[in-house]
């Protein structure tokens, strides 16, 4: 790309202290949720933020890479700050990786960080809340309903949705122009039929499913504008692999609509919480262009329904031809417990959409007991059944019969015991970024040649068939360049 690294300056340009009322200067400004305005306490004056200037609305319009000057880089040791009132003239010194505002203890005055400052702590955008806390509440009551009867006893005993919390949490919003091009192989099934492949015991036919598939060398080369593909920008809730926290519940309630986004306004956040980005961009490029091409790849499966055996793309390749980073804060509400072992588990609710997801902590003794008398119950049933039917002892039966009906129950119990595991914790979900991240395709360039046909093939997916597959997902971030140099 050409033209890398322009800086957007988005800044408020406001001084840090209290925010007024544009009306009558009073300073109790607060968003109200009902109306999705900011309203003056006093005067109840309603108004919302400014947009952005000079961020590019339309990713198919990008050139070059641009950086709003709500992504800069973290510095260290910069979290504390001291706000002056204008109101009395007091001093209050606020820690921006725990809160954006305070009150005056003097006047009471609210006063909110609004220009950007060195430590990366100011988004360039807010989305503010949509779902009330009530309703936060009825969609985490339903969540932990449905999961009562295995949940930790204690936990039963001591979840209260009242303890509910409304949080910002940090997001990096990319937008990106692009030129995809792919190559590979495609099949598709060009008939099926059955073919015989010996004789049972009892000298009949044995018969199998085959597939003759016709290959083609396939191409696809097209433009795609990417919008708003949304990147978590916290280490914490990055790293999946926690084994104390459920992370991955966070980023499983997305997508949010960003389109939404306003000009970030400090007065948002009061009666929140928010969390401080600590991931810088370079930590996240490699990342974030994967992600990309994974959204590509998906993007052009709807013009590949011909090739039902799937596609193996042998060659890929995604030309970035502009791309733009911003910031934002994302709405969430969130109840979180600890359970007695320290693992941290969350119920997360969309602030906008309602979209929920969570963990819940399991009694494992009562699943355990409850999977073991599962697997007694089918293992001795068909065989009790047999005997009566059969008139047979138990001392007669073939032993293949106990094997089959052992190996059966031995699937039975385990996978429910891990499917209900799985239901209470949830570990594997996830945003399906190349699927729900808003994209356009056009100028789409085809090849497609017949090659060979591969006959009586015992499965109806081609070999290699990638064209489902997601990696940026699960690749690590990229080693801060400060960290290395503290090495």
């Amino acid at each position: 790309m050409d033209n890398k690294n322009i800086i957007i300056d988005t800044d408020s340009k406001k001084e840090h202290g209290t925010n007024r009322c544009p009306k009558c200067g009073a300073s109790d400004v607060t968003y109200n949720i009902k109306k999705g305005k900011l309203v003056c306490n006093y005067c109840y004056t309603e108004f919302d933020s400014h947009d952005v200037d000079g961020v590019e609305k339309e990713a198919k319009n990008l050139k070059g890479e641009k950086r709003t000057s709500g992504v800069k880089d973290i510095k260290a040791g910069k979290d504390i700050i001291t706000l002056k009132c204008s109101g009395c003239g007091a001093e209050v010194v606020i820690n921006t990786s725990e809160s954006m505002n305070a009150r005056c203890h003097w006047c009471r005055s609210i006063l909110s960080i609004n220009s950007q400052i060195e430590n990366g702590s100011v988004p360039d955008f807010v989305l503010p809340f949509k779902l009330e806390k009530s309703d936060a509440q009825k969609n985490i009551d339903e969540f932990v309903k449905k999961r009562q009867f295995f949940a930790n006893p204690i936990f039963k005993k001591e979840f209260t949705s009242e303890n509910v919390m409304g949080v910002y949490f940090p997001y990096l919003l990319v937008d990106a122009n692009c030129h995809a091009s792919f190559a590979g192989k495609g099949g598709h099934v060009a008939r099926s039929y059955s073919i015989v492949v010996g004789k049972d015991k009892d000298g009949n036919e044995k018969k199998e499913t085959v597939y003759d598939i016709d290959v083609h060398h396939v191409e696809r080369s097209f433009d795609i504008a990417i919008d708003d593909l949304s990147i978590e920008s916290s280490k914490d809730k990055l790293d999946k692999s926690n084994k104390e926290k459920t992370t991955n519940v966070i980023n499983a309630i997305m997508p949010f609509d960003t389109e939404n986004c306003i000009k970030f306004e400090s007065n948002y956040l009061v009666g929140y919480t928010s969390e401080k980005r600590d991931v810088n961009v370079d930590e996240l490029s490699d990342k974030v262009d994967q992600s990309l091409l994974d959204i590509a790849r998906y993007s052009i499966n709807s013009d590949l329904t011909y090739y039902d055996s799937g596609v193996s793309w042998d060659d890929e390749k995604l030309d970035i031809i502009g791309k733009q980073w911003s910031s934002s804060y994302l709405p969430v509400w969130l109840y979180s417990y600890q359970d007695q072992k320290k693992i941290l588990h969350y119920v997360a609710v969309n602030g906008r959409t309602g979209e929920t997801m969570g963990s819940i902590p399991i009694n494992k003794i009562k699943l355990t007991i409850t999977s073991i008398l599962l697997f007694i119950i089918s293992f001795l049933l068909p065989i009790l059944m047999l005997m009566f039917l059969k008139k047979l002892d138990i001392k007669n039966l073939p032993p293949v019969i106990l094997f089959i009906c052992l190996i059966i129950s031995l699937i039975i119990s385990l996978g429910f015991y891990f499917s209900k595991n799985s239901k209470y914790r949830n570990k594997g979900v996830r945003h399906k970024y190349e699927v729900e991240t808003k994209n356009e395709v056009s100028n789409i360039k085809r090849k497609d040649n017949l090659v060979e046909t591969l006959t009586r093939q015992s499965f109806s997916t081609l070999t290699g068939a990638n064209n489902h597959r997601v990696v940026g997902e699960y690749m690590e971030l990229k080693k801060d360049v400060d960290d290395e140099k503290g090495e």
